[in-house]
């Protein structure tokens, strides 16, 4: 009898374990594939934590506007083979209005290897523009010791899961020693890397 009341209290102890539901999956993020004419970057994008920033990349998917664009400038980094490229849409008729600013201090994510980020100016003028990460570039974040001398740092919004190499040939590919205001002067990619089509693909 004894044995039996045990048996009956351990499985009313175990009845609301047993009926929990299991965790949910986490959500499979978006994928676009870039095929340029130096090959096919595939990047993931951050729609959970950064989803202003990569919907908006995702707007310019869908619309085809990014088709026919170009990858126009490759920044060397401090260590060599590093830096960033930099693209996006260059005929104003086809930009759509500017975002608000999501800065790495509220996404939680990273200028790691890969990523992708929105440049702008001050923030809150990002637009079509997108730059991809070669090697580490944390002083790109948002804090108040920013390397970039900005704290509010540029927004990440994605990261490239295939095609590293052709982002890595095209920071390497040649640039014009004359084009370019300022700073940027000598990061003009001459000629430019054209980007053929920016579709969904399934992950």
């Amino acid at each position: 009898m004894l044995r039996r009341l045990l048996i009956a209290l351990l499985l009313c102890l175990a009845g609301p374990v047993l009926a929990q539901s299991p965790p949910a999956a986490a959500p499979d993020l978006p994928r676009v594939a870039l095929v340029t004419d130096k090959g096919r970057i595939v990047v993931e994008l951050e729609t959970v934590r950064a989803p202003v920033t990569a919907g908006n990349f995702l707007r310019y998917v869908d619309a085809r506007r990014f088709d026919g664009m170009e990858f126009y400038r490759a920044m060397p980094g401090n260590a060599p083979g590093t830096g960033l490229i930099q693209g996006g849409v260059r005929d104003s008729r086809k930009l759509f209005p500017v975002i608000a600013h999501e800065p790495t201090s509220q996404t939680g994510l990273s200028h790691v290897d890969g990523a992708l980020s929105a440049p702008r100016f001050a923030p809150g003028t990002a637009q079509s523009d997108f730059t991809i990460m070669v090697g580490p570039q944390a002083y790109l974040d948002a804090g108040p010791n920013s390397g970039s001398g900005d704290p509010y740092g540029f927004a990440v919004f994605g990261r490239v899961v295939e095609g590293m190499d052709v982002v890595r040939a095209i920071l390497a590919a040649p640039t014009s020693p004359t084009e370019g205001e300022g700073w940027m002067r000598g990061q003009m990619l001459s000629p430019r890397v054209r980007i053929i089509t920016a579709r969904r693909v399934q992950p």
